[in-house]
């Protein structure tokens, strides 16, 4: 014979259980850190993706810095240009990363991670966040090109600092878009040249390589709706001395919050449809 009467754990059962239960933040760190350390095991995808900014740097940016019809406000164009190509380092590398998604899917990983009591957005955060360690790699490594190229950097603790918290932020918002395609179309094939499709239209319509000012009118409303654009804003402010932000800082860093708090929603609503 059953009783209908709720079971009830000891009060030192249930404080000894609340007290080993991990925290939400412990749980987005705990995805993260699986995430970093396939990373650290495999890391060649990083640094095959490093040789594009160089070719950007030392390549396109030699050749359109003898150009004088482009306005950079007073900068040298490899200046201008610097953190635009890291924008689209971390652009091009977060972009991709639903490939990982579906392929964990494929796997019965994903399985797994929603039967686990993890909440849904911790799982969207862990990978987003996860995703920023790529792009403070990007960010080394053009940084270390910039030095090189004589680039006036402003090397401030502070700014340096504010660089790469936007670079993690951008990561995150890239990731996390990628996270929702995976989501949406489930096969790495149809993923592959989605992905190749949006690229280029978004690291074209900011203001990554040329101001926006220079835009047709319809292309104009394209660019300050793309996320890059105020990721490029906050990093050329931040990064290059003289610098002037658009819309500034406040701005760059309060609408990169907002889409990205946007996009974990939506990604925290179609993650368990991955697997359906």
């Amino acid at each position: 014979m059953t009783s209908d009467k709720p079971v009830t754990l000891p009060d030192d059962m249930a404080e000894n259980t609340a007290r080993l239960a991990p925290s939400y933040g412990e749980q987005v760190l705990a995805i993260a850190d699986v995430e970093i350390r396939k990373l650290l095991r495999d890391p060649t995808e990083v640094f095959s993706r490093s040789v594009q900014p160089m070719l950007w740097l030392l390549v396109f940016g030699q050749v359109f810095s003898k150009l004088r019809d482009i306005p950079t406000g007073g900068l040298s164009y490899l200046a201008y240009m610097a953190p635009g190509i890291l924008a689209q380092s971390v652009l091009f590398s977060a972009i991709f990363f639903g490939i990982s998604v579906i392929w964990e899917k494929d796997m019965g990983i994903v399985h797994k991670l929603l039967v686990s009591p993890a909440p849904r957005s911790a799982l969207v955060l862990g990978k987003a966040f996860s995703s920023g360690a790529r792009g403070l790699v990007q960010a080394v490594i053009v940084y270390l090109i910039a030095f090189l190229l004589h680039i006036e950097l402003n090397l401030s603790i502070p700014h340096v600092l504010g660089v790469l918290l936007a670079v993690i932020l951008g990561s995150a918002i890239f990731s996390t878009f990628s996270l929702i395609i995976a989501c949406l179309v489930k096969s790495r094939e149809r993923f592959m040249g989605i992905g190749q499709v949006l690229t280029m239209p978004l690291f074209f319509a900011s203001n990554a390589i040329y101001p926006i000012a220079l835009m047709p009118d319809w292309l104009k409303l394209v660019a300050w709706v793309n996320p890059l654009t105020y990721l490029v804003d906050a990093m050329r402010t931040l990064m290059i001395q003289g610098a002037q932000s658009v819309e500034g800082l406040a701005v760059d860093f309060s609408v990169m919050t907002l889409i990205f708090v946007a996009f974990v929603a939506i990604a925290t609503k179609l993650y368990p449809d991955l697997v359906r």
